[in-house]
């Protein structure tokens, strides 16, 4: 039996030291529900809040007392500042096409709405000379900082099963711009377990996807299969369900990490009764058989709204020469864009075909 010290475990991304002010361009519920509250917690200063409708601007600054612009112009005009596109992803290309030569900005997941936006935005970033991210903040919760950390100290070994297992009603009427596009439950949510899953196993070399909707949901998907292939002996697999209205009993949002010296199991609380959620949960063993002694990790935070501080302390840190690395960089993001974008390929060409009993009428 192997014991470690939970509380060791790393779980939160070392702040800049000389933060930089923020402006913020979209007022939807996501900056009221995450980035204004991760920014206040990590103690950053936000110059502005600009959007198309300018009263929701002013009503979102006036909430949480921050400046609002009535004028993109204005917005792009702070000096020194960092660009937090909180955008749809229709409007990426145009926003950053009038940000100054070599800002600092954080692009709000997915990047754009399929591959060849995402390359778009790829190349213009590079042209512009950005120093660009993406939003897939998962990677920097408590609680996957702490299955990282846990990783890197070789507590699980090395990794040959991840499963992610989502079984629960998601409120989806929150996001009314998702009605009429035709690519929704991997693109707006399952990306975020895609881009983990990268970040933790690297590039898979395929994927086997299904994704659809349900009789009672007027959105394209809302549940989606898939298994990527690594190679090797490595298993991984995601199965996600949006539609089960039956009740609490056996809802589920849970993330397993397995090794060949120990494993991790993760509870995202906040997909449970989304938005208010429930307590995230990590439990880790550092050894196998009947025995094995779980150990839960105690959270400092929660992927909402401490995971969006971390993903903005990356890019500051990076912009300041603090950071080597940028973790979600748009190079680094377009290979999540590229997965998701196989991932509806996949889902749109005709399964294996069962072989018919020899002789027997096909129905």
């Amino acid at each position: 039996m192997t014991s470690f010290d939970p509380a060791s475990l790393a779980q939160s991304w070392p702040l800049p030291t000389a933060p930089r002010p923020i402006v913020i361009i979209g007022a939807g519920g996501i900056v009221n529900d995450a980035h204004l509250p991760a920014y206040a917690l990590a103690g950053f200063p936000v110059a502005g809040i600009f959007d198309r409708d300018v009263g929701r601007a002013k009503a979102l600054a006036d909430q949480w007392g921050v400046p609002f612009f009535r004028a993109m112009d204005e917005a792009v005009a702070v000096r020194d500042a960092v660009f937090d596109l909180a955008t749809p992803p229709v409007a990426h290309l145009e926003i950053l096409r009038r940000l100054p030569k070599g800002a600092a900005v954080l692009i709000q997941k997915p990047m754009g709405r399929d591959l060849d936006e995402a390359t778009a935005i790829l190349n213009l970033c590079r042209e512009r000379q950005f120093k660009a991210a993406v939003n897939f903040q998962l990677r920097f919760s408590p609680m996957m900082l702490a299955v990282r950390d846990a990783l890197e100290k070789g507590l699980l070994g090395r990794l040959v099963d991840v499963e992610m297992h989502l079984n629960l009603v998601t409120p989806w009427h929150l996001f009314p711009f998702l009605k009429g596009m035709s690519r929704v439950e991997i693109a707006v949510h399952s990306i975020h377990y895609l881009d983990l899953i990268r970040g933790m196993l690297g590039n898979p070399t395929g994927i086997h996807a299904r994704t659809l909707g349900h009789p009672g949901n007027e959105l394209a998907q809302t549940r989606t299969s898939a298994m990527l292939d690594f190679g090797g002996d490595v298993r991984c697999a995601l199965s996600i369900n949006h539609d089960h209205d039956f009740g609490r009993k056996f809802q589920d949002a849970t993330f397993r990490f397995e090794g060949d010296k120990g494993a991790a199991s993760v509870k995202l609380g906040l997909l449970l009764n989304y938005p208010e959620g429930e307590p995230d949960e990590l439990w880790i063993t550092a050894s196998r058989g009947a025995d094995a002694n779980w150990q839960q990790v105690p959270l400092t935070g929660g992927w909402f709204p401490h995971a969006f501080a971390g993903v903005m302390s990356n890019l500051q840190r990076f912009s300041a020469g603090e950071d080597a690395s940028l973790v979600t960089s748009v190079e680094d993001a377009w290979h999540t864009m590229a997965l998701v974008e196989a991932a509806f390929r996949s889902a749109a060409e005709p399964a294996t075909p069962v072989p018919q009993q020899p002789g027997a009428s096909v129905a």
